[in-house]
């Protein structure tokens, strides 16, 4: 017994017996899991259950390998797959998570394709190891496949999946569905289509990518590879004939298993987005050699080659789960990676970016540039020098190259300054109040607007009156991800799916909705974020889109109060009240004392951590609102604009004034911006900012512009908001890659209020404001603070000043907001001189 035992651990330490043993062992688990979740069905489905996965544990863990010794990867193919052939279907259900979301995400971008012109006549699909045909049946919940595609060919080198495909499809009846049992390297369209007569022909042409020979004569429209290519030993060659096959405007949809450590794919700014793409090193190694066993090989190298070959239109990385375990798979939706007018699209692009006079030509309004001062600077946006050093180094361009609307301008997700929010937003509404912009602005059709996007709000209520341009710019890309959801929201969705999404925050349907109907709208990156966190983000379980993002701490704290304090049903009256004095009564009775809590003002609130992680709070703001609550028995000095004794707000440190000090600041700040609100103007009609606060979403009475019906038809039209550039970056970057006088507005809102007084940074971005800014350009600024600081920063560079509403006398209601001490106006008055000019100068 001792010799046996011994014997015994001696093979058990063998690492390939150690694998071998947790495979009998995890397969044992496997069909008693599949058993007992059958455990409800009629004796014979049971029954059936249990020999499909007997069978498919046996064949996958168990059955010795007979293909292998011919070095012949057909033999190879069904020695695996010959007697699992009638159950593979019904077994890998479970497995092969995800193929529903890659045919459904290739349907919508085909049929975007084909509604736009890019795609003129009846396509033609091939599937790349399609095996037993459940792909090309799937398709028939997304398309008609009878007569929508031209052909159809179903490409597989296993004949004994191929047999039961050929009898899926005549059961089905599908005429235009034609099994190629074939090696994929080999698989040539013109081979099947050639002899039908030039002017019959029903299909696309392709057309080279790079080298016009290496492009075979006939062109698929749709290629697709479903958990195929990782079951291709020789995948390089079947890659590249896959790349030759695709049409200059076809689709390509891959779904496979994957591991990769993000060490291999650090520094790629080409694939689209990495959100779950890292495995963990266990992940990687024990998934890897799960697989092997079976053939199916997890190496990094073939996904890699894919986006290597492709342009990328969308990449995701999703998990597999099944029984506890989360087995890494990813989709892929691409295209032809470059064409011979890749150069002449980067030029567009970058000129729709910067502004540049060549977009006067895309525009087709040939104005003049005469009046516009040259610069001997050449201005390039980002996106540009980095499509350029890829097409330089034969690397796929950037995914937001690729998408079908270019509003979203490509970015560095790597960066920390994009990282540090942790693919969150802060914002799931805007607190700018839309009608004082539009009585302050007057915004006509040849203004070039640049704006923060916030959470977009405000950048559709501008886009309502038609301007000539929006750039909507952001740190955060979480907050320029939420903006690009509603622009495809406008080109996708009808009313009452729009009005569910944003208006009341929820919808039963959003990945239904993301898949099938706002992915062809989407960069990779925002359609990435929106399919990891949307989900949860709009369940109608949870409290919905407005109780995200960093500002849904200061609701849920109001909310808790309500419910801890027994208010909750006089919050709910006050957003019912028809008059003001009903409203005010509830205000001043109960709600009040809840909402404006001096001790909860001056050890929560008035905290920094609170006051940026729940409303976006600097530690540079709040000193504004604690040097102006320290100097509130001075009032009349603050209402004297320009004197030289005049104090600015702003130009000492947060916290100087000690905590208690500060709480009591933010609390006094509070109650000058809640008490006037709540007398002058009526939640229930007329104010969805703090209605949606307490409410936690809108109503069908009470809502921003955008969420009208008859915005809904103005912006949904084609073409509507093919005037939004969405770029993720510094205020300073874009302005300073911004052709001189291109704008007319700037919306700066509050964030001159991050600024540091004693940094150079706030007079730099007013000097760089003056160069983008056309003679009489206006900025509109937003500002914790009477008078704040860096006003003279502007007047210094170039502009007058006017403060065009302030919290003066205390209790004055600015706007629908009422949330900042000031507003300005600033207007360009006086040309700079150019930086080189400067040089010259001191030189």
């Amino acid at each position: 017994m001792a010799s046996l035992a011994s014997d015994f651990v001696h093979r058990l330490a063998d690492p390939v017996n150690q694998v071998s043993l947790l495979s009998i062992g995890v397969a044992v688990v496997l069909v008693a899991y599949l058993f007992l979740s059958s455990a409800d069905s009629s004796p014979g489905k049971l029954a059936s259950v249990v020999y499909y996965y007997a069978a498919f544990a046996y064949n996958c863990f168990l059955k010795p390998h007979t293909g292998d010794g011919t070095g012949n990867q057909q033999d190879a193919l069904e020695s695996f797959y010959k007697s699992q052939a009638p159950i593979y279907d019904a077994t890998r259900q479970r497995l092969l998570q995800g193929r529903e979301d890659m045919l459904a995400l290739v349907a919508a971008q085909v049929k975007h394709r084909r509604d736009t012109g890019r795609i003129g006549k009846k396509p033609i699909w091939v599937d790349i190891g399609g095996g037993t045909g459940f792909n090309v049946e799937s398709m028939g919940q997304q398309l008609d496949v009878p007569t929508f595609f031209h052909a159809v060919y179903l490409v597989d080198y296993s004949p004994s999946l191929c047999e039961i495909a050929r009898k899926r499809f005549e059961r089905l009846g599908w005429k235009n569905v034609h099994v190629i049992c074939q090696d994929a390297r080999m698989f040539r369209l013109a081979d099947y289509e050639a002899g039908v007569e030039e002017d019959k022909r029903d299909f696309s042409i392709g057309r080279p990518a790079y080298d016009e020979d290496a492009r075979d004569a006939v062109g698929a429209d749709v290629l697709t590879m479903s958990y195929s290519l990782s079951m291709i030993p020789d995948f390089h060659p079947v890659i590249d004939s896959v790349t030759n096959l695709l049409a200059a405007d076809g689709i390509v949809g891959v779904i496979d298993f994957y591991v990769q450590n993000k060490v291999e794919y650090f520094g790629r700014n080409y694939m689209g987005g990495a959100i779950d793409r890292h495995c963990m090193w266990i992940s990687r190694v024990f998934w890897r050699t799960w697989f092997e066993l079976d053939r199916v090989n997890l190496d990094s190298a073939r996904r890699d080659y894919v986006e290597y070959k492709f342009g990328t239109i969308l990449s995701t990385n999703r998990r597999c789960r099944l029984m506890g375990f989360r087995i890494p798979y990813y989709i892929f939706i691409g295209c032809a990676r470059s064409t011979g007018s890749s150069l002449n699209q980067v030029a567009q692009a970058d000129a729709a970016v910067t502004e540049s006079p060549f977009i006067s030509a895309l525009d087709l309004q040939s104005k003049s540039v005469r009046g516009r001062r040259s610069s001997s600077i050449e201005r390039r946006s980002k996106a540009f020098d980095t499509a350029v050093v890829n097409l330089a180094a034969s690397l796929p361009l950037p995914a937001a190259y690729y998408q079908n609307n270019k509003n979203r301008i490509y970015y560095d997700a790597t960066l920390q300054k994009h990282r540090q929010f942790n693919d969150e937003y802060i914002y799931a509404f805007t607190w700018e109040d839309s009608r004082m912009d539009a009585r302050l602005l007057k915004i006509n059709g040849d203004d070039v607007i640049l704006a923060i996007t916030s959470a977009g709000d405000n950048i559709l209520s501008y886009a309502l009156e038609r301007p000539k341009r929006i750039h909507a710019v952001d740190l955060n890309p979480s907050q320029n991800h939420l903006l690009e959801l509603k622009i495809a929201a406008f080109r996708s969705l009808e009313y009452q799916d729009f009005w569910k999404m944003f208006g009341e925050g929820k919808h039963e349907n959003f990945h239904t909705l993301l898949i099938e109907k706002l992915s062809p709208h989407l960069s990779s990156v925002a359609f990435d974020y929106w399919l990891h966190v949307g989900p949860s983000t709009f369940d109608p379980k949870s409290k919905g889109l407005y109780a995200t993002g960093g500002s849904r701490h200061a609701l849920l704290l109001v909310s808790w109060l309500g419910k801890l304090l027994g208010t909750t049903e006089d919050i709910k009256k006050m957003c019912e009240a028809q008059t003001l004095a009903e409203q005010r009564d509830l205000w001043n009775k109960r709600v009040r004392r809840v909402i404006l809590s001096q001790l909860l003002s001056y050890f929560v609130i008035g905290s920094e951590r609170f006051l940026w992680k729940a409303l976006g709070v600097p530690g540079e703001q709040r000193a504004m609102i604690e040097e102006d609550f320290r100097r509130q028995g001075d009032r009349a000095d603050n209402m004297k604009i320009g004197t030289p004794a005049e104090k600015k707000s702003g130009t000492g440190e947060a916290g100087e004034v000690g905590q208690v000090k500060s709480g009591q600041a933010i609390w006094n700040y509070g109650v000058q911006t809640l008490d006037p609100l709540v007398n002058e103007t009526l939640l229930s009609d007329d104010n969805h900012y703090y209605l949606l606060c307490l409410n936690g979403q809108y109503t069908r009475r009470c809502h921003p512009d955008y969420l009208t019906p008859k915005a809904h038809i103005k912006l949904s039209t084609e073409g509507a908001l093919d005037n939004i550039r969405i770029h993720t970056d510094e205020l300073a970057e874009i302005f300073a890659r911004m052709q001189p006088e291109s704008l007319t507005i700037a919306v700066l809102m509050d964030s001159m209020d991050w600024f540091t007084p004693s940094a150079p940074d706030a007079g730099v971005q007013a000097r760089a404001v003056n160069r983008a800014l056309k003679m009489g350009g206006r900025v509109l600024l937003r500002s914790a603070g009477l008078n704040p600081w860096y006003i003279k920063k502007f007047e210094e560079s170039g502009f007058s000043a006017k403060r065009v509403a302030a919290r003066i006398p205390p209790g004055t209601c600015t706007d629908r907001v009422n949330m900042y001490a000031s507003t300005w106006i600033c207007t360009k008055q006086a040309f700079l001189p150019e930086e080189e000019e400067i040089t010259e100068k001191k030189a």
